[in-house]
């Protein structure tokens, strides 16, 4: 079992603020108004029901072991490093602070420099998270450039049990397990408006060695690729523009945020 209390993880959701992309690991779908073009972005018929219209997670008792717990809708994110994930989510934690918590992964990965042990990440050995995934206790869980990261179930209980809306930030392969569980999140995939200037922005941050960038690079293609899959995510935001991004990313949210806070007042 993981080895965290309960306690620990829900300080550690209410004190994530990402500050940028570096911590991403998995990585959205231009559509907004249904069978309309509007900004380079598309809405295929009959999604915007799911987008806008939605409700409270019914039930996460398989998910959680058991412990069934009514909250709000949890918010699964994914994009590739680079496309804007946590500059939008910054955003939305300085308006709506009070109404979101997020998930703090496991990673196998060292520490980079300014980054806190749970509250960027849990840092871990390989050998401690192989033995927690394999006792169940994580939802989802990937290897990337050698390194493996994973959202344990604790870490989700810890904000849902704050009635507040869980982030969870994960990569394809996450999006693709946790659509197994009965968590019943909000997907929404973030996407760089091209592989250009992706590599710009990557390039900018002065932290990619040529070989890991080549790697994110060719993950980036594919994750891109696989965004426009049909019924992988309920909305894809293509972050061309930053404020234009964030109004869309706040309206697919504005009903969970609108239940959030009405709890929170009650």
């Amino acid at each position: 079992m993981l080895r965290r209390p309960l306690v620990g993880l829900a300080v550690a959701a209410l004190g994530r603020v990402p500050v940028d992309d570096s911590w991403s690991r998995i990585s959205l779908f231009p559509f907004i108004l249904a069978g309309k073009r509007h900004k380079r972005r598309w809405v295929a018929p009959g999604r915007c029901s799911s987008l806008f219209v939605v409700s409270r997670c019914s039930s996460t008792s398989t998910l959680l072991g058991g412990h069934g717990m009514a909250g709000p809708r949890p918010v699964v994110l994914s994009g590739p490093s680079g496309a804007g994930k946590s500059t939008l989510l910054k955003k939305l934690f300085q308006e709506h602070g009070s109404v979101f918590g997020f998930s703090v992964s496991h990673t196998t990965r060292n520490p980079r420099p300014g980054e806190e042990d749970g509250k960027d990440y849990y840092f871990v050995t390989r050998e401690m998270m192989q033995r927690d995934i394999a006792a169940g206790d994580f939802i989802e869980h990937a290897e990337f450039s050698g390194n493996l990261y994973g959202t344990s179930k604790e870490a989700v209980r810890a904000v849902q049990a704050m009635n507040r809306i869980c982030v969870l930030d994960v990569d394809l392969q996450g999006v693709r397990s946790i659509k197994k569980t009965d968590l019943h999140p909000i997907y929404i995939s973030v996407q760089p408006p091209s592989m250009d200037v992706l590599e710009q922005r990557l390039r900018q941050r002065n932290t990619e060695t040529e070989e890991s960038l080549a790697k994110r690079l060719a993950a980036a293609q594919a994750d891109m690729e696989s965004s426009k899959e049909p019924g992988l995510f309920d909305l894809v935001i293509v972050n061309d523009n930053l404020d234009e991004a964030y109004v869309t990313l706040k309206q697919a949210l504005s009903e969970e945020i609108k239940k959030a806070e009405g709890t929170e007042h009650a």
